[in-house]
Parts: C-alpha cells; structure tokens; sequence
C-alpha cells in the first residue's frame, strides 16, 4: 500500500483527513483509498475551489510524509518538472580541470553531481520512510506535449535520464493529479490513473467546512451565508463562487464583526465572491434570506 499502512480502509482515510481538518465524503474517500491500496496516481476534477488542491495537500498531513507540488501552466517544461542539469557547475567544473591541465569528457560532466532534481524526479528519489505525496495541480494548463513526458512516471513511477539511466522509485510516491477540464487530457493519461469527480458541497458540507476553516464566525452567520452561496451559485455567473471563495467572504465577515448577513454586508464584501463585474451585479442584486424571512416563509 505504497508504506501507508495506517490507512487501511475508506473509513480511516475520512476518519485521518478530519483529523487535519479535511472533510471527505464516502466517494472521495473511496477513491483515496483505492489509489492508495493499489499504487495507481489519482485524478481528480470538479469545478475550481471545490478543494482538489486541499485534498492532496490534508493527505500528506494525514499521512504525515513530505508533501511536493508541481505547479503546471503552458509551456512547463521537462527541465521544470523532471530534472535538469547544472551547467554553472559543470562549465565550473571544466575551467578548475583547464587550470589543472586535465582534460574533461561527457562521464565526468553528466553524473549525479550535476543533476537538479525537479518535483517529479525528486519525489522518485525521495528516500525517507514512507513515500512522499506529489501533486501534480492544475495537468490541463500544461501543453498536450507535456502529459506524454509523464507517461513513463504515471505507470512505472520512473523517470529516465538519457545520460544516466532510468531513476525508478524503490517507495512509489502518492500521486495526486488535478484538473479543472479547461482542455480534454489525453487518453493515454486517463488510462494510467484512477478518476474522481469532486462535487461541490451540500449546504450542510460547507457550513461545516466553514466551521473547520474560519472558527471565529458565529454559526448564524455560517449559515445564512453557505445559504446565500447556494443560492448564488444557482445563478448564470461567470465564475460561481467555490468553497475557497466562500471561506474567504466568511473570513472577511467575521473580520468586519458580522454576525448575521444581511444585504449591505454583501455589498462591501463582493469582492470576496464575485470575480467579474457582470458576477457582481448578479450577485448583487440576490436577495439576502434574513433568519425572520426564514421564519415567515418555511
């Protein structure tokens, strides 16, 4: 089980990820256990701020190992993400050995000593206790031509290095990809992964996610603001607002000494919540369901 013993079944992956604060439902557990009981890399997608990032991250915590990001955007290139060489080393390396009189070829110059480990090659190399936790975040920012320099990493958890061999992991990493589908991923990719869809929330969910994250904000305050979220992400936005913009807009709440919403606190935190002037006008015309409201209309 990839060294991580200790999460033996769905139930202990949802029971450790509370535990640093995560709250997983049954499918994200299931998927997290599968990929942890078979070796396989997990990918997982679902709309931006739904906490995809969050869930490799509170997974290294609970599994208390090293935990190594690999931040993908266009044009990332394998010198980025695997490995690349030192060359102000190596051409340091060459004029001490010309001031010697010696002579220098390619075996003195492509050797360990000169290689940079990337996130990728680092966490196949990493050789700690129990394997590390490598998220690759946000794969489909990456260029097509990037995901077909992973294959090899995602089925063998190895990386080859023409000059020196191939680097193959004695303790496979935890492999966590992440994708918001701005571009299809290539089959071959898909293949090499297990898959899970992150939904976003039920009301329920993200008050006590809030809760987790934001303990200062009164449970009124919570509520009628998941509520409000709700009901906003129901509207035809741009960008609706996820768990990470709904965590921002109570933090920012609290901060102002709110402790019931109402429709003026809305308007001073838009900026929380609404990523685009159409957003704000949407979001700021949506009535805000006061607790009397509630009262008067069950």
């Amino acid at each position: 089980m990839n060294g991580c013993s200790r999460l033996n079944t769905p139930e202990d992956v949802i029971q450790r990820l509370d535990a640093v604060d995560y709250l997983a439902d049954d499918g994200l557990a299931m998927a997290v256990y599968l990929a942890l009981r078979l070796g396989k890399p997990l990918l997982l997608e679902g709309e931006p701020g739904v906490g995809k990032t969050a869930a490799a991250k509170a997974l290294a915590q609970a599994l208390d190992t090293p935990f190594i990001r690999l931040q993908c955007y266009e044009g990332l290139t394998a010198g980025e993400a695997l490995y690349e060489w030192n060359y102000q080393r190596q051409l340091l390396h060459i004029r001490l050995a010309e001031a010697r009189g010696s002579s220098v070829d390619d075996a003195d110059l492509f050797t360990t000593a000169f290689l940079q480990e990337r996130p990728i090659l680092r966490a196949v190399r990493h050789d700690g206790p129990t394997p590390p936790v490598l998220l690759i975040d946000e794969i489909d920012r990456a260029d097509d031509e990037f995901e077909a320099l992973l294959f090899e990493f995602l089925g063998e958890s190895a990386v080859t290095v023409p000059e020196l061999g191939t680097f193959a992991a004695t303790r496979p990493p935890v492999v966590i990809l992440t994708s918001n589908r701005s571009r299809d991923l290539h089959d071959a990719l898909r293949r090499r992964c297990l898959y899970h869809w992150i939904e976003f929330p039920a009301p329920a969910q993200v008050a006590a996610i809030v809760r987790r994250a934001v303990p200062g904000a009164t449970v009124p305050l919570i509520r009628s603001a998941t509520e409000f979220i709700g009901t906003v992400r129901g509207l035809d936005l741009d960008k609706a607002p996820g768990l990470a913009e709904t965590i921002d807009w109570v933090s920012a709440l609290a901060a102002l000494g709110v402790t019931e919403l109402a429709s003026g606190d809305v308007l001073r935190t838009l900026g929380t919540i609404a990523k685009t002037p159409d957003d704000r006008a949407l979001i700021a015309d949506t009535p805000v369901t006061t607790p009397r409201a509630r009262r008067d209309h069950p």
